[in-house]
């Protein structure tokens, strides 16, 4: 039985990496220097999941731990009390996530492979060149 806390494929994950590439910080509440987030990722299991796999694989890294963490009410303002139900990291995308953000592996390794093609045409018409020449 698949578990629904868990991602569940390698897309669910670039999700997760390209929703975390739209957060911005939309003010920061004194006293405190408090982060506002806009479009925050949500904080469930599954996004958890997603982002200690990417964390893994070098594609974020936490900025800070232990940053309080409170969500809007649905008509978007703050709670009454206390507005941080917990804490937990802030994560930041490195070059490798932007990487996968992007898709631009695979445009590297295209032009790699256009690279290593043109190196042996050169190559094969300088030896046909040679070979001619002393013929």
């Amino acid at each position: 039985m698949e578990d629904q806390n868990v991602p569940n494929s390698e897309s669910d994950i670039r999700h997760t990496l390209k929703r975390l590439s739209g957060q911005r910080v939309a003010l920061v509440l004194q006293p405190g220097n408090v982060w506002v987030i806009e479009n925050a990722v949500e904080d469930n299991e599954q996004t958890d999941a997603a982002l200690k796999t990417a964390y893994m694989r070098g594609w974020v890294k936490p900025i800070e731990n232990a940053v309080p963490k409170g969500k809007l009410t649905p008509d978007g303002a703050l709670p009454s009390g206390n507005p941080f139900q917990g804490v937990g990291p802030l994560w930041q995308l490195t070059e490798g996530g932007w990487t996968v953000v992007n898709r631009t592996h695979w445009w590297a390794l295209f032009a790699i492979l256009i690279s290593v093609l043109s190196f042996t045409v050169s190559v094969g018409s300088l030896l046909l060149t040679l070979y001619w020449r002393h013929q």
